[in-house]
């Protein structure tokens, strides 16, 4: 890793100064159209800067030094040799403690940035996964205390491992001690949330509202009895959803974010950001403000923290998803990362369908090919259902039923469709508008679970091609790739959850195994089996991924046509010249002329992940079932 230190003759205070003025208007351009009109402005003002300048001073020094360098290479996180891992801590080492005692597993597949799953301090019994937080100081007690935290994310500094945590934004539980405040009938707390005293509001704007969890959670708003209010709660009944037009929200939620910064978080996943601002005859959701906020957000982090980058969670369709990433005037001034749910629904839908034309057009037509200071983080499977994200129009552009096309993926993942190669379980369906989503493990979804129950050599083989080249797509499309946990190993579907009460009503446990470490030990004894070979490919996969250039995220991403409805392709654009990468969703063997790779901007015919040579006498490159080449 690079290193510097600060300039002679330069003081703490000066340079809090000089990155003070440096994002002062990000700031306040933002806070003042927010809450300039708020009667506690001037005194939330003072309050904030105080609140900036005393994290400064408490932040310690190896993390004022890494400031340091991430200012002076900011575009680290956009680099090749990024790869993120993603699990739940007790799932996958028990506690923090055994976190640590992993991190050279996770040097060795060639990781460099870890996603510690919900890991603040929950509510006891159903918690939302870890997303229901009754204190933001504390660390779940289960994993350890907040000493053994700072431990580990300094252990994984020392190895060049950036730590990635959540920070759920747009609730509390409804134990957090603002919560028991308001319940008792604190006035200045009932203003943290959206409390009304009956259900008139509530019933205007139901009107207007979605339900995430219609099945567990109906309605957007609870009565509690002890308070005599109606909350919001989005998500849950025990999650109460923050009042954002209170200028003391953000003002305690920086005050979080930089507490969680100085303990050494490098990367803030702001979760279910595209719900924070309410307004009356919307969704409540994707609303101007709550750009604004999140760009103010970012600004006090390049003040306080900048080695510090934002993820910013909304799963939404592609073109609300972009402005989370900096669009308009918050461009290269919102987030850093945003995960790109499209590109991974439509690499599932491609492999069910064997045709790539809705994947071609949806990436071609709603996409830019780069972006400002912010990238795409790319991800295969991860704690959540998949949602089919298929507009009726895009499915139209190509000739689809949209509707009927969600319905046969649904049902394909699921493993009823005939003939399909998946195994995995609903999850929340709505039978009034249809909408099916889906549980199940990369492995399960892309059909090792069945080809090894049944003994199939060929459909393991199969299944195993089908999972690297969906990783070989997440690692070559613009972004930074994820693995979450397990799927390193081709972990399959965990139907213990059904016999675990606290999960059983919830499919999406079927995917969040604990990490089979019998499994990896396995994999010297057993070179051959899918587990060694999906590991083994991965590895060998990250590793060339960081030694092309061509796959800076700063170098634009095209969408090709090839011709061919079963094939997929893309152009890396690089000063250094051009990558075609190519990916083949049918069981059957393709051939791809090479003068067509030729004339897409390839210098040289040759694939950068096997390193070796493509093309026949004949002209053409040949492409078996679940191809996937990097042609440089």
């Amino acid at each position: 890793m690079t290193t510097a230190a600060p300039a002679p003759g330069i003081s703490d205070d000066t340079l809090f100064e000089l990155r003070y003025a440096r994002s002062r208007d990000d700031l306040w351009d933002m806070l003042t159209r927010l809450y300039g009109a708020h009667s506690g402005f001037a005194a939330f003002r003072k309050d904030l800067d105080k609140a900036l300048l005393t994290a400064w001073r408490q932040r310690p020094d190896d993390l004022k030094r890494l400031d340091m360098i991430r200012d002076l290479e900011p575009d680290w996180f956009m680099r090749p040799g990024m790869a993120g891992y993603c699990f739940y801590i007790d799932r996958f080492a028990n506690d923090l403690k055994g976190v640590v005692g992993r991190l050279d597993y996770l040097k060795d597949l060639g990781i460099n940035y870890v996603h510690f799953m919900p890991c603040l301090k929950p509510r006891k019994g159903d918690n939302d996964g870890g997303y229901s937080v009754m204190d933001y100081r504390a660390i779940n007690p289960l994993y350890g205390d907040m000493a053994d935290f700072e431990a580990a994310t300094k252990a994984c500094r020392e190895r060049g491992i950036s730590v990635c945590v959540d920070l759920v934004i747009n609730h509390t539980a409804k134990e957090h001690r603002w919560a028991k405040a308001a319940r008792k009938g604190d006035a200045k707390y009932q203003d943290y949330y959206l409390m009304f005293p009956d259900d008139t509001l509530p019933k205007q704007y139901e009107k207007t509202l979605t339900e995430v969890f219609p099945d567990n959670a109906p309605g957007n708003f609870t009565w509690y009895e002890d308070c005599q209010r109606w909350v919001w709660t989005t998500f849950n009944e025990h999650q109460w959803d923050l009042n954002w037009a209170n200028p003391q929200v953000f003002l305690e939620i920086t005050e979080i974010m930089l507490n969680l910064a100085n303990k050494g978080v490098e990367i803030m996943r702001l979760d279910a950001v595209a719900f924070l601002w309410k307004r009356m005859g919307t969704r409540c959701q994707s609303e101007p403000e709550a750009h604004m906020i999140l760009q103010a957000l970012r600004a006090a982090c390049r003040i306080v923290a900048p080695s510090v980058i934002h993820l910013e969670e909304a799963i939404v369709s592609p073109e609300e998803m972009l402005p989370y990433l900096g669009r308009g005037e918050h461009d290269g001034k919102e987030g850093n990362l945003a995960y790109h749910n499209s590109l991974m629904v439509q690499f599932w839908s491609a492999l069910a369908a064997r045709d790539t034309q809705l994947m071609t057009h949806v990436m071609a037509t709603h996409f830019p090919g780069t972006l400002t200071n912010a990238t795409f983080a790319n991800y295969l499977r991860c704690h959540d259902d998949i949602g089919w994200a298929v507009t009726d129009e895009d499915a139209a552009a190509v000739g689809l039923n949209g509707r009927l096309h969600r319905a046969f993926l649904s049902d394909f993942y699921e493993g009823v469709f005939p003939d399909s190669f998946a195994k995995g379980e609903l999850f929340q369906y709505n039978p009034e508008t249809g909408d099916k989503r889906i549980s199940g493990t990369c492995a399960s979804l892309a059909g090792l679970e069945k080809a090894e129950a049944a003994g199939d050599a060929e459909a393991i083989d199969r299944a195993v091609d089908r999972i690297l080249m969906g990783h070989a797509l997440m690692a070559s499309h613009g972004g930074l790739p994820l693995i979450y946990m397990g799927d390193e190993v081709a972990l399959p579907n965990d139907y213990g959850y059904h016999d675990y009460k606290p999960h059983a009503h919830d499919s999406r446990w079927l995917h969040r195994p604990i990490m089979d470490w019998d499994r990896v030990d396995g994999m010297a004894a057993d070179p051959d089996g899918a587990a060694a070979r999906v590991f083994s490919g991965l590895r060998g996969m990250l590793a060339r991924r960081a030694a092309t250039p061509e796959f800076h995220a700063k170098n634009a991403t095209e969408i090709l046509q090839t011709g061919n409805r079963v094939l997929f392709a893309f152009a890396r654009r690089a000063p250094t010249g051009d990558v075609i990468c190519v990916f083949n969703f049918s069981d059957t063997w393709q051939t791809l002329p090479a003068s067509w790779v030729v004339q897409q901007g390839a210098s040289q015919l040759h694939d950068i992940l096997s390193d070796s040579p493509v093309g026949d006498a004949n002209g053409a490159i040949p492409l078996p079932p679940y191809a996937r080449v990097w042609i440089r």
